[in-house]
Order: structure tokens, then sequence, then C-alpha cells
């Protein structure tokens, strides 16, 4: 799952007006989105060499791992996004913190995913520590995305 990024697309690709743009494409990843995966390949390498509980075999594993946490984090990210737009539409007291929960056992569900995932997928090859380096792994490469997003296309949201 790739994310759609209009501003950084080029005319032809855009949606003409009345019609409405996906949430997410799955043709084919878009520059920024190959920007993402470098980011997160330099992020997950420093961690790999600063961090002892974070360990990868090889850079290829450490690039394969990139792109794994790039779906994943997009994936996310976009169920985030629709749980905090449910939780500010929501009228009453109890569908906002009903909404605050949702979103807070995602945001610690979706760290606890990376960890099953990578283990799943690389069984051994690499590892992420636990629940605290990955966390910080997380923040630091979302961190990293939105800085080199912010530097390529000025004005876009940083998450």
């Amino acid at each position: 799952m790739w994310c759609c990024h209009t501003a950084a697309m080029p005319p032809a690709d855009r949606a003409g007006p009345g019609t409405q743009q996906p949430a997410w494409r799955s043709t084919r990843p878009g520059p920024l989105d190959v920007v993402d995966v470098l980011v997160y390949v330099v992020v997950l390498n420093l961690a790999i060499q600063y961090i002892p509980s974070v360990l990868s075999e090889t850079f290829t594993l450490s690039l394969l791992t990139a792109v794994l946490l790039k779906l994943v984090l997009e994936l996310v990210l976009l169920i985030k996004g629709r749980l905090l737009g449910r939780m500010r539409a929501a009228a009453t007291r109890r569908g906002k913190v009903a909404g605050g929960v949702t979103l807070w056992l995602v945001a610690v569900g979706s760290k606890f995913l990376v960890l099953e995932l990578v283990a799943l997928v690389f069984r051994g090859s690499v590892e992420l520590g636990g629940f605290i380096p990955v966390s910080l792994l997380i923040v630091t490469l979302l961190t990293g995305r939105a800085v080199v997003r912010r530097y390529f296309v000025p004005g876009i949201a940083l998450l």
C-alpha cells in the first residue's frame, strides 16, 4: 500500500475538479514514498549501529525491513487518521473518550504489530529490540520523514 501524494504528482495524475482522490493507491510508489524508504533505511541503519538490541544481518535485510516499516506505518497512519476524524466528529463526551481510547490502543498495538511482523517475516535475521526501542525507532522514522518531506515539498502536511 503506497500513500497518494497529490502535491508531488504531475498534473496528469491529479484528479480533475469534482472528483475525489483515493486515500492511497496500489499501482506504484510515488517519489515521496521512495524518499520515505530511503529515510527509513538511514534511520534504521543508524539504530542498528548505535542501539545494541536493534540488529540486522545484512544491508539488504535492513532495506527490506525499511520497506516493511513503510507499508505498516502507512496503514497505521491511515487508520489513525480515520479514528481521529471519528473522534473529532463525535458529538458526546463518551464518544470522544471512546475514540481517544481506541486511538491509544491502535498507537500501542501498532508497535507490537511491527515487532511481530518483523519477527515473522525475517525469522530472527532482523530484531528491533523490544517495545521501547521500536517506539523510539518509529518516532524517529516519522520525524525524519516529516523533516525530509518539509524540505522537498514546502507546505506539505508533516505526517
